[in-house]
């Protein structure tokens, strides 16, 4: 009986209180509600912004962007110039400004790509030999091996402004010495642009070999295939001229440059087929110092810097500007190049560039 008391005591608390306990729980099904919705939300803005950066980080490998380490400009090729005294029907880098930086501004532009990682820096054009007939290139290869001490300077050039003076003041600064050839029939060179006056291209390059040799500068030859000279035989004349490397190119378009509305070229005559330039390669696999750049290995394996210091992604088939790294930098600029390292270390890239390492028989 006594064990009924509290039972029945509890009971009548529990009936006094019910009322109030409803409307307490009454109150707390929002709050609860609200709790749970608010914690839904966060989640859900959290896996969100998660999936943001993912895309974000995808956008950026598309675009050329690095989203993880900060890329080196390693080797750079710096056109400083887009003038020339040739019009190759097929050029890619046409002649669309006549700006050309003051030297002091190049010259920071130059350490600053060296305090950055440079080890190798290219000067082409247009026609690089043009401003100053050559004293402004030479200017800046003396600054680049002797103030910088950079492993590599190398030069692109046409060669027919090239005079042996210029070997006397600035050949032992200079690495390398490229001369675009693409044909070794000198009406060829003519159709394809390669012609000026009473200049013979074809005599002109034994003649800059000679000056390599005697002013020990490394030699080396460019030559872009493409419709007129896709089935030439050049292997006699490239293993006499005995360059340390043969850079063949597939004929390549750029819209803006050598293609579209706004080009000053159209080089769609001048396109070979994939098939027909793995042709040419195998016909000349034996010159031991061949190196092919089919268009795929060389769009987006290079480093190209504009007569701005901009750096030019070609990754949509055009050639789009970065800011000019003498503004906002090299590490932020270079974000925007569209260069594909994996590609430039594949296609050979990186080899055996400085001419003390070459032990060349001078």
């Amino acid at each position: 009986m006594w064990l009924l008391v509290p039972l029945a005591f509890a009971g009548k608390l529990l009936s006094a209180f019910r009322k109030q306990l409803s409307s307490l729980w009454d109150g707390l099904i929002p709050l609860l509600l609200w709790l749970r919705a608010t914690f839904w939300l966060a989640e859900t803005n959290r896996v969100q912004r998660q999936q943001g950066r993912k895309e974000l980080k995808g956008t950026w490998k598309e675009e050329g962007v690095s989203g993880d380490q900060p890329l080196t400009p390693t080797s750079v090729n710096y056109h400083f110039t887009r003038q020339c005294n040739y019009k190759c029907g097929f050029c890619f880098h046409t002649a669309k400004t006549s700006f050309v930086l003051p030297l002091e501004e190049a010259k920071r532009g130059l350490l600053m790509l060296k305090e950055a990682g440079m080890e190798k820096i290219n000067f082409s054009g247009g026609e690089p030999f043009l401003p100053e007939r050559g004293d402004y290139l030479g200017k800046l290869v003396k600054f680049c091996k002797a103030d910088l001490a950079l492993p590599s300077v190398s030069i692109v050039s046409n060669g027919s402004l090239i005079r042996e003076r210029w070997f006397k003041t600035y050949g032992e600064y200079l690495d390398i010495l490229a001369i675009s050839c693409d044909s070794f029939e000198e009406q060829v060179n003519v159709l394809i642009g390669r012609g000026q006056g009473n200049i013979n291209h074809v005599e002109n390059l034994q003649k800059l070999r000679k000056w390599c040799h005697d002013y020990k500068v490394a030699f080396k030859i460019n030559s872009v295939i493409n419709r007129f000279n896709v089935e030439e035989d050049m292997k006699e004349q490239i293993k006499a001229l005995n360059p340390v490397r043969w850079k063949v190119f597939q004929c390549l378009l750029l819209e803006g440059e050598n293609t579209g509305e706004d080009a000053l070229r159209e080089a769609e005559r001048f396109l070979i087929s994939d098939e027909e330039f793995e042709g040419f390669l195998e016909r000349h696999k034996e010159v031991s110092c061949l190196v092919p750049e089919s268009n795929q290995k060389m769009k987006d394996s290079y480093l190209i810097l504009d007569e701005y210091m901009r750096f030019l992604n070609c990754t949509k088939g055009r050639k789009d500007p970065s800011k000019s790294i003498l503004d906002v930098g090299v590490e932020e600029a270079i974000k925007f190049s569209g260069f594909d390292e994996n590609m430039f270390l594949k296609r050979g890239g990186k080899y055996t560039w400085s001419k003390a390492d070459l032990k060349l028989d001078w």
